[in-house]
C-alpha cells in the first residue's frame, strides 16, 4: 500500500524509446523508483531503475545504446529520451531533447533550497555514478570524491542497487555502515526508505571499538581528540608532544612494527619449563612443539588448547581423569608460560621495545588516548582472536575514509571478511596530523578498486572557487552554476560582528533559503555564540556530539560536526587569522566553507587569515 501511495504521487521520472536490434519498432521505457507491472499481461508498464534495461536511461543519449541482462549483451538503439518531475500527483516539467537534458534537470535540482535530509538523486543520477552504483565485481570499492560530488548519495543508491540486484542472498541487517556521528546517520535515514528499502545498520568506530574492548575500558573519543589538539598551544611542549604521538600512531610504518613485533611475540614469549604435576610429566620441549603446532590460533585460545589437548590425551592413554584441581593448575601452568595475560600488557611492551614508552600515555585517569584505542584493539585481535561479533555482515560502508589511520583499517581487515565500499576525500580531514588517503588505505584491501570523483555538484561555482584558495584541488570540476560571491564582513569588535550575524540571519529569514549553518571552528565557540544569539532566536538549533538529529531550519555547530551536511546559506563567524593559522584550522575552514550550496558569509575581527589573503 505504502509503496502504491508512492507511484500514485511519483510514477515516473523518465523514458526512453529503445528500438532492440531485430524486433519490429521501439518500446517505450519508463522509469520510476520502483517497478509497476500490469499483472494480466505479464508486462512491465513502469521498470525500477535499477533494472538492467534502465541503465541505459543514464549511460546514453538518443543513437546507439545496449544493455547487459541476464541473457547477455542486448543492443538497438534510443530514439526519444525524456526526464519528468512529477510530485504528488502534478507535472511540475517535462524536458526531451536528443542532447544531454541530464544538465538542464541537474541545474533545476541544484538550485532547489537543501532541508534537514539527504534526497534520493535516481533522477539525476550521472554516468560516472552510475557505474560506481551497479559495480558488482570490486570486491572493496575505494571512491575518492570532491565535496559536493555526490559520493555518500551514490554510496547509499549503491546499497540499494545490491539489495535489488542480490535480494536473494542480502538484506538490509546484512549491511552496517561506519558513520562518523548520530546526527550524520539521521541525516541520511531517509535515502533508503525512499528507494523502498530498509535502513540498514550503523555505528560508528568508536561504538564498534568499545564493543570488541568491553564497556570496562574508558577512552578518548576522536571528537574529544580534536576537540583538545584545538585548545591546546602549540608552543608548548606538551602539545608537541601529543601531536608527534597522534602523527607516528597514524602512518604505515607504526602498523608494519607493530606486526613485526606481534610475529616476535607469536614466536619468542612462550617460555615453557618441564611440568611436572602428580602423575603428569611433560618437557619443555614437546610443551614448545605442541605451541608452534596451533599457530593458527591466537595466543590465548593456543594456551588453553594445549592444556585442554594434554588433560584429553592422558585420559586416552591412562584410561582415566586428572582430578579437577589437577586440571586447573595444569591451566594455570601453561597459562604462566606466556609473560602476558593481558593485551594490554603486551602493547606497553611493544613501546618499551620500541624505545618510546613515552608514546603509551593516558588520557586523565585510566582513560586511553583515543591514538591508542585501535592499536590495542590490534593487538586484542591478535591476543584473544575475534568472537566473529560481525560475521553476518556481507557489506560493509565506511564514510569519512580520510578521518581514519591505517591501524583503524588493519583492525577492519581483521575483523570484517565481506564487500566494502570505502569512500571519502583526503582534503576533508579534521585531524591533518592523522588523515588517510587512497594510497595509505589500499595496502589493507587485496585487490581493492579505487575511483574518483571530481565534478562538484553542491556548490556555486564562486563558492567553489573560494574554498579553492583553501585547499587547492587541481582536478575538481564544479557544474556550471553561477550565485553570488561568498562576503567576508569585516567588523571592529564582538558586539559589531553579533550584529552583522543577526542582520546575516534577519536577511536569510526573509529570503526563499530554508536552511542556514552557522558553522564555527570549535564546539565550544559554537556553544558561546549559541548563547549569544538564543534569546532572539529560540528556534535555533545547537548540534553537538550528543545530538542525534536536527530540523529544517537554523543550525549552529562546529566544522567537525557538520562534515557530511548541506545548507543553502553558510556563516563561518571568527574568520580571522588569530583563529585560523595552521593545517588543522585551514582543514575546517575548507569543511565550513563547502558546506554553502548558495551563498556563503564569513565574519572577523582581525586580519584575514593568512590563506585567503
Amino acid at each position: 500500500a505504502q509503496r502504491m501511495d508512492k507511484l500514485i504521487q511519483s510514477p515516473y521520472f523518465g523514458r526512453i524509446d529503445f528500438w532492440e536490434e531485430g524486433t519490429e519498432g521501439p518500446q517505450p521505457i519508463y522509469l520510476g523508483i520502483h517497478a509497476f507491472e500490469d499483472e494480466k499481461r505479464r508486462e512491465n508498464l513502469i521498470y525500477d531503475w535499477r533494472a538492467p534495461i534502465s541503465s541505459m536511461f543514464y549511460d546514453f543519449e538518443s543513437g546507439p545504446a545496449f544493455f547487459t541482462a541476464p541473457m547477455g549483451v542486448i543492443r538497438g538503439e534510443i530514439g526519444l529520451k525524456r526526464q519528468y518531475r512529477i510530485v504528488k500527483s502534478h507535472m511540475e516539467y517535462m524536458i526531451e531533447s536528443a542532447m544531454n537534458i541530464n544538465d538542464e534537470v541537474l541545474q533545476k535540482e541544484l538550485s532547489r533550497s537543501s532541508d534537514e535530509k539527504m534526497k534520493n538523486i535516481v533522477a539525476t543520477i550521472q554516468k560516472e555514478q552510475n557505474r560506481i552504483i551497479r559495480d558488482e565485481n570490486a570486491k572493496v570499492l575505494i571512491i575518492q570524491g570532491s565535496a559536493g560530488s555526490g559520493k555518500t548519495s551514490i554510496a547509499l543508491h549503491r546499497v540499494a542497487f545490491l539489495l535489488y540486484r542480490y535480494k536473494q542472498e542480502l538484506n538490509s541487517r546484512n549491511i552496517l555502515i561506519l558513520s562518523p556521528n548520530k546526527v550524520f546517520g539521521s541525516y541520511i535515514s531517509n535515502v533508503l526508505p525512499e528507494l523502498g528499502e530498509e535502513n540498514i545498520l550503523e555505528m560508528s568506530f568508536e561504538e564498534m571499538a568499545q564493543d570488541l574492548l568491553g564497556k570496562k575500558l574508558k577512552f578518548q573519543t576522536f571528537a574529544q581528540q580534536v576537540a583538545e589538539l584545538l585548545a591546546m598551544d602549540e608552543e608548548e611542549e606538551a602539545a608537541q608532544a601529543a601531536v608527534e604521538r597522534i602523527r607516528y600512531k597514524a602512518t604505515i610504518d607504526f602498523v608494519r612494527e607493530l606486526d613485526a613485533f606481534l610475529q616476535k611475540a607469536d614466536r619468542d614469549f612462550f617460555q615453557p619449563q618441564d611440568l611436572e604435576l602428580g602423575p603428569l610429566k611433560i618437557d619443555a620441549d614437546e610443551l614448545d612443539w605442541l605451541y608452534m603446532g596451533l599457530s593458527r590460533l591466537p595466543i590465548r585460545q593456543r594456551l588453553q588448547k594445549i592444556a585442554t589437548d594434554l588433560i584429553a590425551r592422558y585420559k586416552r592413554t591412562h584410561q582415566q581423569a586428572l582430578s579437577p584441581q589437577l586440571c586447573r593448575e595444569l591451566k594455570q601452568r601453561i597459562k604462566g608460560f606466556y609473560p602476558y595475560s593481558s593485551a594490554e600488557g603486551l602493547y606497553k611492551r611493544f613501546w618499551e621495545e620500541a624505545g618510546k614508552p613515552q608514546f603509551y600515555q593516558k588520557a586523565g585517569k585510566n582513560r586511553l588516548e583515543f591514538s591508542d584505542v585501535f592499536p590495542l584493539l590490534y593487538v586484542k585481535l591478535f591476543y584473544e582472536g575475534s568472537d566473529r561479533a560481525y560475521q553476518s555482515i556481507k557489506h560493509l560502508l565506511i564514510d569519512e575514509m580520510q578521518d581514519y589511520t591505517p591501524i583503524q583499517y588493519a583492525v577492519v581487515s581483521k575483523i570484517f571478511d565481506c564487500k566494502m565500499t570505502i569512500l571519502g576525500d583526503a582534503h576533508q580531514s579534521v585531524n591533518p596530523y592523522s588523515s588517510s588517503s587512497v594510497e595509505k588505505i589500499q595496502p589493507f584491501f587485496q585487490g581493492a578498486t579505487a575511483v574518483e570523483l571530481c565534478r562538484s555538484y553542491r556548490s556555486t561555482i564562486e563558492i567553489t572557487r573560494f574554498a579553492g584558495k583553501i585547499h587547492e584541488n587541481k582536478k575538481l570540476i564544479p557544474v556550471e552554476r553561477h550565485g553570488e560571491e561568498p562576503q567576508l564582513h569585516a567588523c571592529w569588535d564582538d558586539a559589531e560582528q553579533l550584529e552583522t550575524i543577526l542582520s546575516l540571519i534577519h536577511k536569510w529569514e526573509n529570503s526563499s533559503y530554508t536552511t542556514l549553518g552557522i558553522i564555527t571552528k570549535s564546539q565550544p565557540e559554537a556553544e558561546e555564540l549559541h548563547e549569544a544569539l538564543k534569546n532572539r532566536y529560540p528556534q535555533l538549533q545547537l548540534l553537538s556530539f550528543d545530538s542525534s538529529s536536527f530540523e529544517e531550519g537554523m543550525i549552529i555547530t562546529s566544522a567537525h560536526m557538520a562534515k557530511g551536511l548541506e545548507f543553502d546559506q553558510v556563516i563561518i563567524p571568527n574568520a580571522d587569522s588569530s583563529n585560523f593559522h595552521n593545517d588543522l584550522d585551514n582543514s575546517l575552514l575548507y569543511i565550513a566553507a563547502t558546506r554553502a550550496m548558495h551563498k556563503l558569509d564569513l565574519t572577523r575581527i582581525g586580519e584575514l587569515p593568512h590563506i585567503l589573503r
